[in-house]
């Protein structure tokens, strides 16, 4: 890592040494990050990638952090790598077909395929995360997922080598793809849709983010769902029918909108929230003897 500061000093790339994670993520906890790098374009990425490899360091790439709990010590052995403003274009191929950059926030690119009157994208909208993200994690929906309207992804390997995978290989389940694995980087997502009526497209979008605002507690700090949807169960009824709703361990409380939800409900700590998640996965097997695994990233 000290290494690989000497090169970015030598370097035009834009880094920050120490960077807060609670600034860069949902749950708006986390320590700082020794080193946090943000590429404005492909080109900067390779030449980041190159760097880390030339000097051994470890690349940790992130999005909007809609997904990620980080560690109150912060991350120091690795150096992130944030996809943000430089991946944020969003353009239209064909009639039907949007090419999004992984930076580029979920809502806008519904926005953008409503502006255009392409249908198929509605069950995003309001999702916290970037495109990029979503089609790293799958993100779904409202019965809708990111494998229904993703084309194919582009990406650079850690190797530096700029690719793509297409529909048959992005090994979309749940909250999976082939990006998993951690060896490529993802820069755009291209989005196949249909032509529909902008108003009925419209409607779709306000009903969706009115039934988020009704369900979900959007006015604190969280990560969506936390714990991945068990085969035969429904996670939040498993944790409310244990009498979990807002139970609180320091600052995090399970929610007492959603149960799936755990908030960030006053000034809570990343331990807060792990004890909290643990608290629950212990509480839930004892009840009903099913294990509950998180969607969520531990950094």
């Amino acid at each position: 890592m000290n290494k690989l500061l000497e090169k970015l000093k030598n370097s035009s790339l834009n880094y920050k040494i120490n960077e807060p994670m609670s600034l860069h993520t949902t749950f708006k906890t986390g320590g700082d990050a020794s080193l946090f790098i943000e590429p404005g374009s492909e080109d900067e990425l390779v030449s980041v990638l190159a760097l880390c490899r030339e000097t051994g360091a470890r690349p940790f790439i992130i999005g909007n952090g809609s997904n990620l709990l980080v560690s109150d010590s912060g991350i120091n052995d690795k150096a992130v790598i944030h996809i943000s403003g430089g991946f944020s274009d969003i353009e239209l191929l064909d009639e039907t077909t949007i090419r999004a950059g992984a930076g580029a926030g979920l809502s806008a690119v519904c926005k953008f395929a409503l502006s255009k009157g392409l249908t198929g994208l509605e069950f995003a909208y309001g999702i916290p995360g970037s495109c990029g993200g979503a089609a790293f994690m799958n993100a779904g929906a409202y019965g809708g997922e990111m494998k229904d309207v993703v084309a194919y992804c582009e990406h650079i390997s850690l190797d530096g080598e700029p690719g793509r995978y297409n529909t048959d290989e992005l090994d979309f389940s749940y909250r999976h793809s082939a990006y998993s694995r951690g060896d490529k980087v993802i820069t755009a997502v291209v989005l196949r849709l249909k032509k529909g009526d902008p108003e009925t497209i419209a409607e779709k979008m306000t009903e969706l983010l009115g039934r988020r605002k009704e369900k979900q507690p959007l006015e604190y700090p969280s990560a969506g769902s936390v714990f991945k949807r068990p085969e035969g169960y429904f996670a939040g009824a498993l944790i409310e029918q244990s009498g979990l709703k807002g139970k609180r361990i320091g600052g995090a409380m399970v929610s007492t909108k959603h149960a799936g939800f755990i908030i960030n409900y006053d000034r809570a700590t990343t331990r807060d929230i792990l004890d909290l998640i643990r608290y629950c996965q212990e509480t839930v097997y004892e009840k009903f003897s099913v294990k509950l695994e998180t969607e969520i990233r531990f950094v």
